[in-house]
C-alpha cells in the first residue's frame, strides 16, 4: 500500500548555528560546488521519509550538508511505499520517520520505541482530493453513490469531514475499500461514482471523462498535518539530536528561500518529476512557519491544533473499527524543540 506518493508557499526562517567540526575531518563539496561540514562522528540516527512535497526537502539537507551543520548525525532513508516506512518505525527499525498525525495515531499503541511529533512540515492544503462524475455538483448528491477510499487514512477522513459539514454520516454513501492508487484506477474506470486521493492517483482519476474536484484538504485547515515523529527512545536518549532535526529543518526553509531555483532542482529530483509538474504540487501543500507550529501544538477547539485534530481522528478511526481503542494521546505530541528553536532565534 502507498499512502502517501508525490506530493503553499514555502516560508521563510533563518538560523544561525555555527558548529565545531572536529579539525581531523576534511570538509566535504556538495553538488553545488559550496563546501560543507564533515558529518560528525558515532552511529547516526536513521530517519525515514517517502514521496510527499512536504517531506521532499529533507534531501535539500542532506545534499547541502545542513545536517552536519548543525551536529546532527543523520541518515535519510528513502521509501517507496509510505506504509512501509510506518512498519519500520513502529518495529524500532528507525530512529523516526515522515507521517501523518492520524498515521501516527494508529501506530501509537504498538510502537516498539513510542512515536513522538515533534514538528509540524505541513498541512495538505488540496493536495487531498475527492473526485466525482459529472453529474455530482455538491456534497449531498453522494448520498447513495459509491466512494473508493483507502479505508481509515487521510481521505476518508476527508470524505467524513466534508459528509459531516452538510449533516451527512459517512453511512449515507457506499463505501469502496480499495488502496489508493487501486481506488483511483476504479474509478477512472467508470466502477464507482466518486474517489478520495492524493497525488499522483487523483491525476489518474480525472482522467476520466467529465470527472471534476468536488472537495479538497483545503476546505479544512489542520485536518491532514505531515509530520516529523521520532522515538520516545530518542528523545530520552539523544535529545539533542532530536533538536539538531528541528533546527536543522528551519535552515532547509531558509535555503529555499534564498535559493528557490536550486531548491526547486533538488526537490524536483527527489520527487521523479520535472520543475514544472513540481510547482502544480506546491500549491497544495503549505510548509509550516515556527509560529504555525507553535500554534498547531497547542490546546484550543478546531482542527487548526492538533490535540483537538487528534481527538477527531481517534474517534473517527475507533468508529470505522481501523483501530480498537484510542491510544494515550498526551504522549504522541512533544512541542519542547519548536519552543526551543523559537527560544533561539
Amino acid at each position: 500500500m502507498n499512502r502517501r506518493k508525490l506530493l503553499s508557499t514555502l516560508s521563510v526562517f533563518i538560523l544561525s548555528l555555527v558548529l565545531t567540526i572536529s579539525c581531523s575531518q576534511a570538509p566535504k563539496s556538495s553538488d553545488s560546488g559550496t563546501t560543507v561540514p564533515s558529518t560528525p562522528k558515532g552511529d547516526a540516527i536513521v530517519i525515514g521519509y517517502s514521496n510527499w512535497a512536504g517531506w521532499w526537502p529533507w534531501a535539500i539537507a542532506e545534499q547541502e550538508g545542513l545536517f552536519a551543520k548543525n551536529n546532527a548525525n543523520v541518515q535519510m532513508k528513502w521509501f517507496d511505499g509510505y506504509i512501509e516506512s510506518m512498519e519500520a518505525l513502529a518495529a524500532g527499525q528507525l530512529d523516526g520517520n515522515c507521517q501523518t498525525l492520524n498515521d501516527t495515531i494508529s501506530f501509537a499503541a504498538d510502537a516498539v520505541n513510542g512515536e513522538v511529533a515533534i514538528l509540524v512540515n505541513d498541512n495538505s492544503a488540496g493536495n487531498d482530493k475527492i473526485i466525482v462524475t459529472k453529474d455530482i455538483n455538491k456534497i449531498e448528491d453522494l448520498k447513495g453513490k459509491k466512494v473508493a477510499v483507502e479505508e481509515g487514512v487521510v481521505d476518508d477522513f476527508l470524505l467524513t469531514l466534508a459528509l459531516e459539514s452538510k449533516g451527512m454520516k459517512r453511512s449515507d454513501v457506499e463505501i469502496v475499500p480499495l488502496e489508493t492508487g487501486a481506488a483511483a484506477a476504479a474509478f477512472a474506470s467508470g466502477k464507482t461514482d466518486a474517489v478520495g486521493a492524493f497525488p499522483p492517483f487523483w491525476l489518474t482519476a480525472l482522467k476520466r471523462e467529465g470527472s471534476k474536484e468536488l472537495i479538497s484538504s483545503k476546505a479544512f485547515p489542520g485536518a491532514i498535518p505531515d509530520l516529523l515523529v521520532v522515538t520516545q527512545k530518542l528523545i530520552d536518549e539523544k535529545p539533542d539530536q532530536a533538536q539538531a532535526l528541528v533546527n536543522t529543518w528551519f535552515d532547509i526553509l531558509d535555503f529555499i528561500a534564498q535559493n528557490p531555483q536550486k531548491a526547486d532542482e533538488i526537490l524536483a529530483a527527489r520527487a521523479d518529476v520535472t520543475v514544472e509538474e513540481l510547482q502544480m504540487f506546491k500549491k497544495g501543500t503549505k510548509i509550516f512557519t515556527i509560529e504555525e507550529n507553535l500554534e498547531a501544538f497547542s490546546d484550543g477547539e478546531d482542527m487548526k491544533h492538533m490535540p483537538f485534530a487528534a481527538k477527531k481522528m481517534s474517534k473517527f478511526m475507533v468508529d470505522v473499527d481501523f483501530i480498537p481503542e484510542a491510544p494515550d494521546l498526551t504522549k504522541i505530541l512533544d512541542n519542547q524543540f519548536v519552543q526551543s528553536y523559537k527560544a533561539a532565534k
